[in-house]
């Protein structure tokens, strides 16, 4: 890393990118990008957890040194990116695991758009996957402190601004676009957090409060944090919309969904005692459509 980052280097990227791209170098920029599609798909099949919590924290701050050259970063840092989130799909425990350079890269969000992104990727994450897990509270917890300070600090420069006051340089508007888009992620991702972890939901409902509270300059943050206050009164609904994607273990299965593949030999449902006639007290056993809808 500190190799990619020093003088000599840049200078030498820069010296590359100001010069007429060779033969060579055009072939290398077009085949890069489909190596790593091979290497990134061998390590999500056959490369260990280890290795792969190794290289997480390599790839994050390769993110923002690339060569220069505006296609060729496009297409390695969209890799990087679907490499990450592969790999927190696979093992959301990289996420508590790595909750240190993790919160390093969200501190740097507004340090490049490359950095922008990619701390958006990792708030997503965040709130996906409940900050590693169901097992790792205390990251967990670590985690939305670090959402916190990053969403009041974010706040604090908004408040007050209005959409139409927003007219000025390209560079001010761009800075106010990334900021929306970023407190929307953190937003969500709080919401997510304290959907998973149950015991963060006090500290959840005061800091959606406050942005629902302070119509910030885009309304889509205000509201979003207003939607996500209204869903946390009922948790059922909330715990259906803002829970993980995929249930903790395998025999568990989320409030609000129907596993459709065994409709044709079980269904669940909740009916009360009263339809069912003389069949009163608690149930001994499970009643089948026909105790509801007696045959003629």
């Amino acid at each position: 890393e500190r190799h990619w980052a020093s003088p000599g280097m840049a200078a030498t990227l820069q010296a590359a990118i100001n010069a007429p791209p060779s033969d060579r170098l055009k072939q290398i920029l077009s085949m890069t990008p489909r190596l790593l599609d091979v290497y990134f798909a061998i390590a999500l099949r056959d490369v260990n957890d280890s290795l792969i919590c190794a290289l997480i924290p390599q790839l994050m701050a390769r993110n923002a040194t690339l060569f220069l050259d505006k296609n060729f970063s496009y297409e390695v840092r969209k890799r990087l990116l679907e490499f990450l989130l592969a790999a927190f799909q696979r093992s959301p425990d990289f996420i508590a695991l790595l909750k240190k350079p993790i919160m390093d890269r969200l501190a740097e969000a507004y340090d490049s758009p490359a950095k922008m992104e990619l701390a958006l990727q990792l708030c997503w994450a965040i709130g996906e996957h409940g900050g590693g897990g169901a097992s790792h509270k205390d990251a967990a917890r670590e985690l939305f402190e670090n959402l916190e300070l990053l969403l009041y600090e974010n706040l604090s420069s908004s408040v007050g601004l209005r959409q139409e006051a927003s007219v000025g340089p390209d560079s001010e508007n761009y800075r106010k676009s990334s900021q929306s888009r970023l407190l929307c992620f953190v937003v969500t991702a709080i919401a997510k957090l304290a959907t998973y972890h149950r015991e963060l939901l006090p500290r959840a409902r005061v800091s959606l409060g406050k942005v629902a509270r302070s119509r910030i300059s885009d309304a889509r943050v205000w509201k979003r944090a207003r939607d996500y206050l209204g869903l946390m009164n009922d948790p059922a609904i909330c715990l259906s919309i803002l829970g993980p994607s995929r249930p903790s273990q395998h025999d568990i299965q989320k409030p609000g969904t129907v596993n459709w593949s065994e409709g044709g030999r079980k269904m669940v449902a909740h009916f009360p005692f009263y339809i069912l006639g003389d069949q009163k007290g608690p149930p001994f056993r499970d009643f089948t459509i026909s105790d509801i809808l007696p045959r003629k």
